[in-house]
């Protein structure tokens, strides 16, 4: 990176943890710190809710998701537009006629402190791990510019987002937000830009566009029907819509963000935007991806994306396999050049005989190239102690630094760790907010003072940002980035969204009942992960049916039993 590049990064860094700080340095009580004293209008909202799920791992990791495996990751947001009008009707209200700091809080009014203490507990444990990948990918960028270690750059970033969020809380979070997101916004816009700029001159975006489809990069919806298929169209719709309703509806990361809406009308305006700006901006991201592939079938792309990986293989004793698997990896993208070239002038003829002949020129050579970089992998898991022998993640950063102008590299940069410190910032924030309003105070301190439990949240912040940072030392073991994070999500999501539909939908139902029913549902989510090849999305839909299914019928037996449920709560106005 040129000194330019330095600058922007650090100002634009530098800029909002001093705002973030300086703004908020004074919130001594309980509801400001934890809910920006719930007091914030919808386009906040809105723009908190985006910028805590749109983590470093979105805008860095997501590009290689399309590169190397297509945009047919986009289907997995397609649930999520219903989702937010689901949650618009039944908790956002729910959660606000409360007046309540965390999801939890209501579920040991409807069932009892058990129910809520497990599902915070679920929360907590979930949340708390997710939160390390989310600090891995800013790290990891770190980590290949300055050539520090990994555990050095997670430190150097955990601490960054712990200090403005202990300092100000969830309004530290929110006030940030918006400049994170501007940035954000401004630098993926502006690469989109550079790498179509980058593309040959003679080449127009639907060459461009046909490029990325004859070579696979244009899945973005699959019809199929297929339990072991992560993304088509149907576990979109039905897995993603129970992921997001878990998400978003039962998540203290995304509830604690809408919850400090001044009213249940900001709340929701907030979520119904998110539902409608999710999808297309996730298929922008991916499209970028795309377009990076589309460059690499006319510029030679590297064999190995890792810069490290690549350079210690380089200079070591495998030195000369590497050499050798790069000139076979160089000849197979010289063929799969000249086989894209002769699709797009026959599809520019209107020959479809050699449009056909070419199309299978391309997909034979593209297996040539697949089959160098498949062997590089190997050379690296065995050439490069503690290598994993994938380099998805390092894709789009590596394009960024080999590519792009000065000044953009700084921008597009600042960009991914605007994304990582926003996000990461909103779930160190709601960590420390259950640990304290779930645990601390409902089971070790009661009755004490907000300015006692601000500091204790000061010190939960802290206490979660190290267990982050610990966890972030294995998230490159995981493969990709925004893949794992959900996957991640999806072993617990499904049951605790169970929880929340028993509690709203079925009020008979009593805390015993769903308590042992939630332990089981998780049993049977980990085993179906653990021993089946079920596409992860799927998982959701499991867990939460089983438990409301295993809830009503425990229920029903306890009744039998002269065990009664509880009486159905009085409605709210």
């Amino acid at each position: 990176m040129t000194l330019l590049d330095w600058a922007v990064l650090v100002s634009a860094l530098a800029f909002i943890v001093g705002y973030g700080a300086v703004k908020t340095r004074r919130q001594g009580d309980l509801s400001s710190f934890v809910l920006a004293g719930r007091r914030t209008p919808w386009p906040l909202v809105a723009l908190s809710v985006m910028a805590t799920q749109a983590s470093a791992i979105t805008f860095l990791t997501t590009p290689g998701q399309a590169y190397a495996d297509g945009m047919r990751f986009v289907q997995f947001y397609f649930g999520l537009p219903l989702a937010m009008v689901v949650l618009c009707v039944t908790a956002v209200p729910a959660f606000h006629g409360m007046k309540v700091f965390t999801a939890y809080e209501y579920l040991e009014g409807r069932f009892d402190l058990k129910t809520r203490a497990l599902a915070a507990s679920l929360f907590l444990l979930q949340r708390g791990l997710a939160t390390g990948l989310t600090i891995f990918a800013p790290a990891l960028v770190l980590s290949v510019l300055l050539g520090w270690p990994i555990p050095v750059t997670t430190s150097l970033i955990g601490g960054l987002v712990v200090v403005y969020t202990a300092t100000g809380g969830a309004r530290a979070v929110t006030v940030t937000q918006l400049h994170q997101m501007t940035v954000i916004l401004f630098g993926m816009g502006l690469a989109f830009v550079a790498v179509m700029r980058l593309l040959p001159d003679d080449l127009s975006f639907l060459d461009a566009v046909a490029a990325a489809g004859v070579t696979g990069r244009l899945n973005v919806v699959d019809l199929s029907f297929d339990w072991d298929n992560r993304y088509n169209l149907w576990s979109g719709l039905i897995g993603g819509t129970f992921l997001a309703l878990s998400y978003f509806g039962t998540d203290q990361s995304q509830v604690g963000r809408y919850l400090t809406g001044s009213s249940v009308t900001q709340s929701r305006l907030g979520l119904l935007f998110n539902g409608m700006a999710k999808v297309p901006m996730q298929f922008g991201i991916l499209l970028v991806g795309a377009m990076v592939w589309v460059v690499h079938l006319f510029v030679l792309p590297p064999v190995w994306f890792n810069p490290v990986e690549a350079s210690r293989l380089a200079n070591g004793p495998r030195a000369p396999e590497l050499s050798r698997l790069e000139g076979e990896h160089r000849a197979a993208f010289e063929a799969r050049r000249g086989a894209v070239t002769r699709y797009l002038e026959a599809r520019r003829t209107g020959d479809p005989t050699a449009e056909a002949a070419a199309r299978e020129g391309v997909r034979e050579a593209s297996r040539a190239v697949a089959d160098a970089r498949t062997r590089t992998a190997a050379l690296v898991r065995e050439g490069v102690p503690g290598a994993d022998g994938k380099d998805v993640n390092y894709v789009f950063l590596r394009f960024v630094l080999d590519t792009l102008p000065k000044g953009v590299v700084g921008l597009v940069l600042a960009a991914v760790f605007c994304a990582a410190m926003s996000s990461a910032a909103g779930e160190l924030s709601a960590l420390a907010t259950t640990s304290v309003v779930d645990v601390y105070r409902r089971f070790v301190r009661a009755g004490e003072g907000d300015r006692h439990y601000v500091t204790v949240l000061r010190v939960a912040t802290a206490f979660w940002g190290l267990v982050a940072i610990g966890f972030a030392q294995y998230a490159n073991r995981l493969g990709t980035l925004v893949e794992a994070v959900n996957v991640l999500g999806s072993l617990f999501y499904g049951t605790v969204l169970g929880i929340f539909l028993v509690a709203f939908y079925l009020p008979r139902v009593g805390g015993t009942a769903v308590f042992r029913a939630a332990l089981a549902g998780e049993a049977l989510v980990i085993a179906l992960f653990a021993f089946t090849k079920v596409a992860f999305l799927w998982l959701n839909v499991a867990g939460c049916l089983f438990v409301v299914a295993l809830a009503a019928a425990g229920q029903a037996l306890q009744d039998r039993g002269g065990v009664r449920g509880p009486e159905p709560p009085p409605a709210r106005g």
